[in-house]
């Protein structure tokens, strides 16, 4: 496991915070329409949960064995957070959390990706 005081400093690599605040978003995710908006349909309950735990378990596993598939899968689950909304038809304020969440995950996505951009995309 990647500990921060024996990873290099700066962006070029991947860091253990990067899997942590993954963790924090996914958790962030399955929560939201139940703390947000308590009147959300139980579909948009069950999708984004399902989603959401896929993203904490997404940066869990990176804890333990990083794998760039997991960083792909994590980018398009922040893809869909933030389409969410428009594919479900839902608005308010869960519409806008679900737009920042998706787009901080995907970034994270993103930014991982390119961290580990020399690294082989197999098992």
């Amino acid at each position: 496991m990647a500990t921060l005081d024996k990873m290099p400093s700066g962006l070029m690599a991947h860091r253990r915070w990067e899997d942590i605040l993954s963790m924090i978003l996914g958790a962030a995710i399955m929560i939201s329409p139940m703390v947000i908006d308590a009147t959300a349909t139980p579909t948009v309950i069950a999708i984004t949960g399902v989603v959401g735990a896929a993203i904490f378990v997404l940066g869990a596993l990176e804890q333990f064995s990083l794998r760039r598939w997991q960083e792909f899968l994590s980018l398009l689950g922040g893809i869909w957070v933030m389409v969410a909304p428009f594919v479900l038809n839902y608005g308010g304020m869960l519409r806008n959390w679900h737009i920042a969440l998706g787009a901080c995950v995907a970034l994270l996505a993103l930014l991982e990706l390119w961290q580990d951009r020399d690294r082989q995309l197999g098992m």
